[in-house]
């Protein structure tokens, strides 16, 4: 099963969630309603919270993760994930916010403290430095990340295009 309890917390699915079968959700990770968590994907929200937007996909052996609280950061650093972003595949995101309309690309790192506002595309293999805040309707690519450049209107439409075929796979896999 690839839902699991941590202490007195449990993942809570919105409508028509799919989780596949071999992704791991543990603890206290909200998952809004039409949102996927693909293969061998770990959402493990033991020591904070993990809360995923609608219409998002968190795609094949991604980690999500986060950072405790503490007595100079109370708050720790929740992953926070807006709607309909695409989270390509092998990526890691550590105690960051990532806004709607995103696009984070393959083997990308997202740290902590990391904003990302609505509307960025962040290039596969690129670094996010803990702490960063980045431009809405930007491309950022690198380790370290830089902007590279303001994004097309393709490239933004591309965005939710994105999040709404994996919407309509899952819908495949939830019919079985």
């Amino acid at each position: 099963m690839p839902v699991s309890n941590y202490l007195n917390t449990s993942p809570v699915l919105g409508d028509r969630v799919y989780l596949h079968p071999s992704c791991q959700v543990i603890g206290d990770v909200k998952i809004a309603s039409d949102s996927s968590i693909w293969c061998n994907t770990v959402l493990r929200g033991d020591v904070n919270r993990i809360v995923i937007g609608r219409g998002s996909n968190v795609q094949d052996l991604t980690m999500g993760h986060v950072s405790h609280k503490t007595a100079d950061k109370p708050e720790g650093s929740p992953l926070i994930i807006g709607d309909y972003v695409t989270v390509g595949h092998s990526v890691i995101l550590h105690g960051c916010t990532i806004g709607n309309d995103c696009l984070i690309g393959m083997g990308s790192i997202v740290m902590d403290d990391v904003v990302i506002p609505e509307r960025v595309m962040v290039g596969a293999g690129s670094l996010i430095s803990p702490g960063k805040t980045l431009e809405s309707g930007m491309l950022y690519m690198g380790r370290p990340a830089k902007a590279i450049r303001p994004l097309t209107g393709e490239e933004l439409a591309y965005l939710r295009y994105s999040a709404e075929h994996y919407m309509r796979v899952k819908d495949n896999y939830l019919k079985g």
